[in-house]
């Protein structure tokens, strides 16, 4: 059995997730509750979601001992999360962002995205305000950089990208209770960036590996795209998209797509349904509804 299968099969229990923010006494539990459910919803990370109930409860924790008057340790929050593209970083992200307002950690918790092109300017003497401009907007929420190692590369020395790192990291000390950087990307590209520049090993000590979706978790997100949007997959159509599934994770590299090819063949296949249907009258909502065999692409 591999690490999926065992993720699958031992989802966190709501006793679980509701356990951790029992007992809170200033924090807005209510909103608190509403932000670890959508957590717990969302398929697979598992491993991801143990850890973050860990740190969650860290937090809570030590909130509750600062109202007793007891010491407490402060940590740094700043994140690195590795992964493909479409493992679910952002959507994360922008869920623990809520959870440190929740907390009174962050004054707004919002989620400022920004990536290279957002922080880096084409000419000298730009860069520096442009990264400035993009941190004034992530202050009392987090700021996502996408494809962090983008910002700067080993033996690029002259690269404008050195300034937005060397801005960026004393924005964070200068910040430290109003701004919290999540850097995401590919793992080995993120070890390389880290390793470029001490300031950023002592800066980002968390990290959170966001796995592949294995091909149930993938047909399963495949139907949340259909649930949403009101089609039902026969027994035929969904065993088809599982194969396809199976297929495409067998075959995956480094640019696998995850949650991205999944709604890629959705989008083809309702697009399918829709010219296959298009000339039938009259027209039932069962037609409306349901999604083929047929039209599930052949890939």
């Amino acid at each position: 059995m591999n690490d999926n299968e065992t993720n699958i099969k031992q989802p966190i229990s709501k006793s679980q997730i509701l356990q951790s923010i029992s007992e809170l006494t200033t924090v807005e539990t209510n909103n608190l509750d509403k932000n670890l459910e959508e957590l717990n919803k969302l398929i697979g990370l598992n491993t991801v979601k143990e850890e973050l109930i860990s740190l969650i409860n860290f937090l809570k924790i030590k909130k509750l001992r600062e109202e007793k008057k007891l010491s407490t340790s402060n940590i740094s929050l700043h994140a690195v999360f590795t992964g493909n593209p479409g493992t679910g970083k952002t959507l994360v992200a922008r869920i623990l962002a809520s959870i440190y307002k929740d907390l009174g950690i962050l004054a707004k918790g919002h989620l400022i995205e920004t990536d290279r092109a957002g922080l880096i300017a084409d000419f000298i003497g730009q860069t520096s305000s442009k990264t400035a401009k993009v941190i004034e907007t992530a202050l009392d929420g987090v700021l996502f950089i996408d494809e962090a190692y983008a910002l700067i590369s080993p033996g690029t020395e002259n690269d404008f990208g050195h300034e937005a790192v060397s801005i960026l990291l004393k924005r964070m000390e200068d910040n430290r209770d109003r701004l919290i950087v999540i850097c995401a990307g590919y793992p080995e590209e993120m070890k390389k960036f880290l390793d470029i520049n001490p300031g950023l090993q002592s800066r980002f000590n968390k990290y959170f590996n966001f796995p592949d979706y294995n091909p149930e978790e993938l047909t399963e997100i495949f139907e949340l795209f259909c649930t949403k949007l009101d089609y039902l997959l026969t027994k035929e159509a969904k065993e088809k998209v599982f194969k396809i599934m199976e297929n495409k994770f067998n075959s995956k590299d480094k640019f696998f797509g995850n949650a991205r090819l999944a709604r890629n063949i959705f989008e083809d296949t309702i697009k399918r349904h829709s010219n296959r249907i298009a000339e039938i009258a009259p027209i039932t909502k069962e037609i409306l509804t349901y999604i083929r065999a047929i039209d599930v692409p052949d890939l």
